[in-house]
């Protein structure tokens, strides 16, 4: 069966950190983080649109070829794909919550406000301090995690927070990979990455050498072509521990050797085990 409770309690080996969903609404996930010293990332990206608040002290930003400082107040935006990632600065303390948005839900509501027609249309921003969004998130968050609350008041809270985003901010108006054989090798790992793959195969499909392949692709995604692998099978892993896949099998349908392989990339790009995001109890 798979878990349906709103609320997953954290774990003991990941304190300070929890997660929220609601079988109910699918489309959207919580994550809270009370201590962000305790939690720290590489870069990685999802399929998700994510965009979190942080709520006390700062942190390191890096968006792309963006990096910065940012404190209470900011609220951070990161589009499908956008390799990022959030660090304490000098062991500072400091604390977030983040909202990770299913990009098709998202694209639809576009739709309808008339800011995109054919699929997920990306943010330009990738930070705000508006306070009027500011307010807005924090209202959805408390409604999102509110027991008492029902589902009709959360999707509505939803619809209303991502509507203002989109009458408030600037939208990207052109796509940004210009190399169609950089795409192509980006599309090739994307297609295959649940097996086993070698880099003079990615070549020869696409047509470069290693040499330029990697400086190529580390340049315009912020990763090497194993990082992007790795990071796809984790985000695969991630969706299906969310349903309620045990863990062992998510290792193996995302590609990786074996379980061990998953926990040590699952805690390097998402900064959390398989174990507590899937939201097990241990005995």
């Amino acid at each position: 069966m798979y878990p349906t409770q709103s609320n997953l309690t954290p774990q003991p080996a990941d304190a300070g950190s929890s997660f929220w969903r609601d079988a109910a609404l699918p489309f959207i996930e919580s994550r809270t983080v009370v201590d962000g010293r305790r939690v720290c990332y590489a870069r990685h990206s999802h399929e998700t649109f994510s965009v979190g608040l942080i709520d006390s002290g700062s942190s390191t930003y890096i968006n792309g070829r963006q990096q910065c400082r940012i404190d209470a107040g900011t609220l951070v935006l990161m589009n499908p794909g956008d390799v990022h990632a959030c660090n304490p600065i000098e062991n500072q303390p400091w604390a977030y919550r983040m909202l990770y948005l299913d990009a098709g839900w998202l694209a639809d509501l576009q739709a309808e406000l008339g800011v995109g027609c054919s699929g997920f249309r990306r943010f330009s921003p990738i930070l705000t301090r508006d306070p009027l969004l500011q307010a807005g998130f924090r209202r959805l968050h408390t409604v999102l995690t509110d027991d008492q609350a029902d589902h009709l008041q959360k999707h509505s809270t939803a619809v209303e927070f991502f509507s203002a985003m989109h009458r408030r901010l600037g939208m990207e108006t052109a796509a940004s990979v210009s190399d169609p054989k950089l795409k192509r090798a980006a599309e090739f790992i994307a297609d295959n990455y649940q097996r086993s793959l070698k880099l003079d195969e990615i070549c020869s499909t696409v047509g470069v050498s290693p040499s330029a392949l990697i400086r190529s692709f580390k340049k315009h995604y912020g990763m090497t072509p194993h990082a992007y692998l790795t990071n796809r099978r984790v985000q695969f892993a991630r969706t299906e521990l969310r349903r309620g896949m045990p863990i062992a099998e998510a290792a193996l349908a995302a590609g990786f050797a074996d379980q061990a392989h998953l926990q040590r990339a699952f805690k390097q790009l998402l900064a959390a085990t398989p174990g507590h995001y899937r939201g097990q109890r241990r005995a």
